[in-house]
């Protein structure tokens, strides 16, 4: 068995970890051995695997494989980081000084015609050369998080964080016009656990929203909007139309899944799904029905 292989412990596809929502920042008092605040970023979730001979895997939160999407990532994480190390984090895009989730969207092609760069936001690390790590506390991984990033740079670096409560609450009142979307509480004792977890916590700004998808509307292939259910049991249909690359995604996520085409009295044709689907919106102040998608939770 050659150095890497031996470096390499664990591979793709492995399911992350997610934090519960909650509608306040918690304090550190209220929990055991502290917690870490750090910045929730509007990206892609994706797990970064170094494997053999340096090649890079990029997947997503629903096992997908995003490394072809982004390969100028990929291609540092080869370069730059040992086989056998894993990082989760956010790819974001950015534009005009801002985070553009919209970008994200694009096309690889349309992101290098349009400029808009894109970096790899680490915020844990699941394994290290030769060694899971995951059963270790949160304050462990953090601190060989920044050991293995200390040599990285742009497009690569770690997530902003602070165990100061006072300044997680101004990064929340002060960063969410560059595009951050909140703060994530991590208990600094959490170990990595698949799955949602309340020893982790999201606090998002109000008007971004949860709701389920429970219907498309234009082709099956590629909808052009979509019917959401809102957790006040109102319906919506988004707006505007779906950009291209969002459409192909969203298409692939309710293939196989949609009845026949039928008429809402409010909406007009639509196919319904046999089985909603989580899914985040942003929209205006008191205006749900102009909500706009932004993605299907399980992509997130």
């Amino acid at each position: 068995m050659d150095e890497s292989s031996s470096a390499v412990v664990l591979r793709p596809p492995v399911d992350v970890m997610r934090p519960r929502p909650a509608d306040e920042i918690p304090g550190q008092h209220g929990v055991a051995g502290g917690l870490q605040y750090s910045l929730k970023l509007d990206g892609f979730r994706a797990l970064a695997f170094v494997l053999d001979g340096g090649r890079a895997v990029l997947q997503s939160r629903s096992r997908r494989d995003l490394s072809r999407e982004f390969p100028e990532i990929s291609a540092y994480l080869s370069e730059h980081l040992p086989p056998g190390l894993v990082l989760d984090g956010e790819l974001c895009a950015y534009r005009e000084g801002r985070l553009s989730f919209t970008d994200l969207l694009r096309s690889h092609s349309d992101r290098v015609r349009l400029g808009v760069p894109v970096s790899y936001i680490a915020f844990d690390v699941l394994a290290v050369p030769g060694q899971d790590i995951r059963a270790l506390p949160l304050r462990e991984r953090w601190e060989l998080l920044g050991a293995a990033l200390q040599d990285a740079g742009p497009p690569l670096q770690r997530v902003l964080a602070t165990q100061d409560e006072e300044t997680a609450r101004e990064w929340f009142r002060d960063l969410r016009a560059v595009g951050v979307e909140g703060i994530v509480a991590k208990a600094l004792n959490s170990p990595y656990r698949a799955g949602g977890t309340w020893s982790w916590r999201k606090i998002r700004h109000s008007d971004t929203a949860d709701g389920l998808l429970i219907g498309v509307f234009g082709p099956a292939e590629r909808p052009q909007s979509l019917l959401v259910l809102l957790p006040d049991e109102r319906t919506v249909k988004t707006s505007p139309r779906l950009p291209a690359t969002q459409s192909r995604q969203v298409g692939e996520l309710v293939r196989g899944r949609l009845g026949e085409l039928t008429d809402d009295v409010d909406h007009g044709p639509v196919r319904m799904l046999d089985q909603p689907l989580p899914v985040e919106l942003r929209q205006a102040a008191g205006r749900h029905e102009t909500a706009r998608f932004v993605r299907v939770r399980s992509e997130g």
